[in-house]
């Protein structure tokens, strides 16, 4: 679920941390001395630290500043024992997200750990949304094919409703942006529009995240919290991934659909809301019905306004448009001047079948502008950046291979993180994506990489 830092001098602690959370499906670094620990903190991006506050050479509370010059905001837990909670105290007021005094029970630490992170996540949503909300570029819906004007129709019909509406499409396509826009169309504009990732959440998580929480209605839930469906009240509710919902939670999100009532995690009462509901899926939910995967009523409910997204293959004439849209913002943004294109380049761009959408579409444009040295971006430079491509140019030359495209986004991600010291909201907006996009980008790279070691353990 996350990368996790851990600084003890205590081995026997440190042990019993780094297995306590490495059960809970974390990936754990630890330390016994904070001066090397923070030499990865600098260039590591880790999720959460968890370290001691009395340590020899530097304490906790040192640490924590010396990361936090360093341009390290994941939120820091200090591990205190008994008599020293003054001090714990004092290095919240400095920044440290919560203390846990030793001894501890493991649920407890887990708990807190998960909050930290959660913590994290939403306040880089925020920051996300805070720009989209002032960026009125990035609410453009680019295009003039047949398929975007039916996407244009359909947005005028259905924006005035207050019935769920189900975005499905590919990765890439702009199923967010298109949730977007008929918020922005409807009635419901000046309201709050809140966005939740279901895949990035555990299902204990997830529950609380949507419905909120009593003080004491698990271990580490020191104080009431208010979930999303309550704070959207009036306004609309983006359930992103909405496919990742673990079946036992499918029951409870119908029931807020149908009734509009629900009660909190730990509450025997009932509070009733006025959310309009846009979920968004990459999946074929009929299938993930057949596959008992995903409630049929909870499909039924959700698909009362069903908008299909066409992958980028499907509108190529739409690509010049957005080659120019997104060249033009890279220019803004880096204050460079606009990239121009050589000739054959957009007739090779719609040849590409585009297998990210627009989302890859938009990386290439962003690498282009940044790495194109004389201005001019040329077949023979464009070619090898293409997923797998082989052509044959307007000379008869083969056009070769080169490296995949999702290597040479995750080359340019993993540089730039390097030179922004692991701060992710400087490595955002230095590549212009959301610090929400470059985290799930980096929660999936672990995985994989978690995977692959797996695979090569059992082989």
């Amino acid at each position: 679920m996350g990368r996790i830092c851990v600084i003890d001098d205590n081995e026997m602690l440190r042990e019993s941390v780094e297995e306590t959370l490495v059960r809970d499906d974390h990936q754990v670094t630890t330390f016994a001395d904070p001066i090397e620990a923070l030499k990865s903190i600098r260039s590591v991006p880790y999720d959460c630290i968890v370290t001691d506050l009395k340590m020899p050479g530097m304490d906790g509370v040192a640490l924590l500043q010396e990361a936090r010059a360093a341009g390290c905001d994941a939120p820091a837990i200090m591990m205190t024992a008994f008599g020293t909670v003054e001090s714990a105290v004092a290095a919240m007021k400095l920044g440290a997200f919560d203390y846990i005094q030793k001894p501890f029970d493991a649920d407890h630490l887990c708990m807190v750990v998960d909050r930290a992170i959660q913590h994290a996540s939403l306040r880089s949503e925020n920051e996300a949304l805070k720009r989209s909300l002032t960026d009125g570029e990035a609410r453009e819906m680019i295009g003039t094919s047949p398929e975007m004007r039916c996407l244009r129709s359909t947005i005028e019909r259905i924006a005035p409703s207050s019935n769920t509406v189900l975005i499905q499409g590919e990765s890439g396509t702009g199923k967010e942006l298109l949730a977007r826009a008929i918020h922005q169309a409807s009635p419901r504009k000046d309201r709050p529009m809140l966005c939740l990732n279901c895949a990035a959440l555990s299902g204990n998580l997830l529950e609380s995240e949507l419905f909120g929480h009593e003080r004491g209605a698990f271990t580490g839930a020191d104080r009431m919290r208010k979930g999303r469906f309550e704070l959207a009240d009036g306004g609309t509710l983006l359930l992103d991934e909405v496919s990742e919902i673990p079946i036992n939670l499918q029951a409870k999100l119908l029931r807020v659909l149908q009734e509009r009532e629900f009660e909190r995690v730990g509450s025997g009462v009932t509070r009733r809301v006025d959310v309009r509901v846009i979920a968004t899926t990459n999946r074929n939910l009929r299938d993930w019905v057949a596959r008992k995967r995903f409630r049929e009523d909870l499909y039924f409910r959700l698909s009362v306004l069903p908008v299909i997204v066409p992958p980028l293959r499907e509108r190529r004439e739409d690509i010049p448009h957005l080659v120019d849209y997104f060249l033009t913002r890279a220019a803004s943004r880096t204050g460079r001047p606009r990239l121009r294109l050589g000739e054959g380049v957009i007739e090779l761009l719609c040849e590409y079948d585009w297998p990210g959408n627009i989302r890859e579409l938009e990386n290439l444009c962003e690498r282009a502008s940044v790495l194109v040295i004389d201005g001019v971006l040329t077949r023979d430079i464009l070619a090898p950046w293409l997923n797998g491509i082989s052509r044959v140019d307007g000379l008869g030359r083969t056009l070769r291979k080169g490296h995949l495209l999702e290597d040479m986004e995750r080359e340019l991600i993993e540089r730039t993180l390097r030179e922004c010291q692991g701060h992710r909201a400087k490595t955002a907006a230095a590549l212009g994506i959301g610090v929400r996009t470059l985290g799930l980008k980096l929660k999936q790279w672990r995985e994989e990489a978690a995977a692959k070691r797996t695979t090569q353990l059992v082989g």
